[in-house]
């Protein structure tokens, strides 16, 4: 598939052009149009550019998503704090919460904010890796609406509920684990859908169980409640699916019972036929390092404990061990001159969106 590359420095400035025009405040654009890219810089391109359109505009314009944050602090104690984001910007909200939890941690050795009535923070790695770059650990983890069915049923119950953690290294990139708790998550099927892709068995089943691989159906079927995503691991307990549905309920009690905030079939997005706000919770650690050990000798420590798994024995035929992370710098390292990628589809849809927003002095970048 042929695909053309836009510059980063062109795509920042254009979102937050667009953002603004949509009603959100100029310095919470920026914040937006930074995590969108920093998901597209490391790879994460399910998250990225590509989301500006469904998850971000369409919801400001259906009245679902409100432009302008206005969050509320409801608790706050030396360590904790508890936000309600009056489904405000998820990304401008959790920006703010992650700050306030690596201050705590700055303070008192760790923190931790609690946030209910948030709305789709994006690339969750992006808030993980805010605290890495302080030294400190970063862990975060989001509900979103229903996706995931439990171990051996079929319903789709829990949302893909990342847990995602940001360690820093003495390498040049830190440890970065961020994936769902489902085997796949919705923003791949949207990636696989726009390409005319068929999914892999086993990542979405339908009311009886049965393994569906259309991606543009899938998509529908979701949104209806017929299909549901596997937890990791897959189908039953034979390859421990059972611990992907496990980790997905503690991702959704921590985001949601300790800010009691909404959870599972709360999170549709629906109320009686009409649209209305997701009101997702999210959940933001920070462990300060220094508490515990200079931050050098640790990151000594984690580098030697990664360099040591890339150079264990490798299977036949495979001449690479990767540890979470470095595959991420590596597309950094790819793209970094180049851009990111558009296939026709995206190019279309931005171009779209330069009309809609009266900025046609970037569509010389998305047109042929």
């Amino acid at each position: 598939m042929e695909l053309n590359y836009i510059p980063f420095h062109v795509m920042e400035e254009l979102m937050a052009k667009v953002l603004v025009n949509a009603g959100v405040p100029f310095a919470d654009a920026t914040i937006i149009s930074d995590v969108l890219i920093q998901a597209d810089k490391l790879g994460f391109d399910s998250h990225g550019v590509n989301r500006l359109k469904p998850i971000y505009l369409d919801r400001i314009k259906d009245k679902i998503l409100n432009p302008v944050t206005n969050f509320k602090i409801l608790r706050e104690g030396p360590t904790t704090a508890v936000i309600d984001g009056q489904n405000g910007m998820g990304h401008v909200i959790s920006v703010n919460a992650m700050r306030m939890a690596i201050e705590k941690a700055k303070k008192y050795g760790m923190g931790m904010v609690a946030v209910r009535n948030s709305t789709h923070y994006g690339f969750a790695g992006y808030y993980a890796l805010m605290a890495a770059k302080e030294n400190m650990i970063g862990i975060t983890g989001t509900n979103a609406r229903p996706s995931i069915a439990p171990t051996f049923g079929v319903e789709n119950m829990l949302g893909t509920n990342p847990m995602t953690f940001g360690i820093p290294t003495d390498e040049p990139f830190p440890f970065l684990l961020d994936c769902a708790t489902s085997v796949t998550q919705r923003g791949k099927i949207e990636l696989y859908a726009r390409e005319g892709k068929e999914m892999p068995q086993g990542w979405v089943i339908d009311e009886n169980g049965v393994s569906k691989t259309n991606s543009a159906e899938v998509l529908k079927d979701l949104i209806a409640g017929n299909a549901a995503l596997t937890p990791l691991g897959g189908v039953g307990e034979e390859t421990a699916g059972y611990k992907g549905y496990g980790y997905a309920t503690v991702v959704e009690i921590l985001s949601a019972a300790l800010q009691q905030g909404a959870y599972m079939k709360m999170l549709t997005g629906f109320n009686d036929g009409k649209k209305v706000p997701y009101s997702l919770g999210h959940f933001f650690i920070v462990i300060d390092i220094n508490a515990f050990t200079e931050p050098e000798s640790f990151k000594k420590t984690t580098g030697d404990i990664l360099r040591e798994l890339r150079a264990s024995k490798k299977m036949p035929n495979q001449n690479r061990i990767y540890t979470a992370g470095e595959k991420e710098y590596e597309t950094w390292q790819n793209r970094k001159d180049k851009g990111i990628p558009f296939n026709k589809e995206l190019l279309n849809e931005f171009v779209g969106i330069c009309n809609a927003y009266n900025l046609k002095e970037y569509l010389q970048y998305f047109e042929d």
